[in-house]
């Protein structure tokens, strides 16, 4: 699958993906931003194919059926039960308990559309769970993307929060274009 994303997504839509998961690394929240449209799924997808990296991200279970079910696990989905905040961060901190290497990647935004303030979840969930938090990026205009700094949750989340997104002012989204 690495070389037919690379071949798609590099060669023949011109993406530059940079960035790679230091070794010593087996667990990590994996942010990225911006997420303003639905292509961000598709070029992100096909970037961590590229860069090789297994990740996860969060999906209802209620979508795990047939015939949908079977494409969202090849595509790295996780069925989780979306009844209450709570019970779904419990869900996650599991997976980061019992798996060996585990990369959950999260749009702190929440949403398709741009937003003034983050989520606090990807922030919890890598606190609770004591892994890094690594910052992946798009740009769309320069049709870049790929993985950024490490970044380690201090537990002062106002001041992190601050740095995370001054790391994320250079990119631009697909509105901008």
């Amino acid at each position: 699958m690495r070389r037919t994303a690379h071949f798609i997504l590099c060669r023949l839509l011109g993406w530059e993906i940079t960035g790679k998961i230091p070794h010593s690394i087996q667990k990590a929240v994996i942010i990225v931003v911006p997420h303003t449209s639905l292509w961000d799924f598709v070029y992100g997808r096909f970037a961590f194919w590229v860069l090789g990296v297994d990740v996860k991200f969060i999906i209802n279970k209620k979508y795990f059926k047939w015939p949908l079910g079977w494409l969202l696990t090849l595509l790295g989905g996780l069925p989780v039960k979306q009844t209450r905040p709570t019970r779904l961060l419990r869900e996650i901190f599991d997976h980061f308990q019992k798996d060996d290497s585990f990369f959950l990647v999260i749009t702190p935004e929440g949403t398709r559309k741009r937003v003034k303030q983050w989520k606090k979840g990807f922030y919890q969930i890598a606190m609770e769970s004591h892994v890094p938090i690594i910052l992946a990026f798009i740009d769309y205009k320069y049709k870049r993307g790929g993985l950024g700094p490490v970044f380690n949750p201090t537990g002062d989340f106002e001041k992190d929060m601050k740095v995370m997104e001054r790391y994320y002012l250079r990119f631009h989204v697909k509105e901008n274009i």
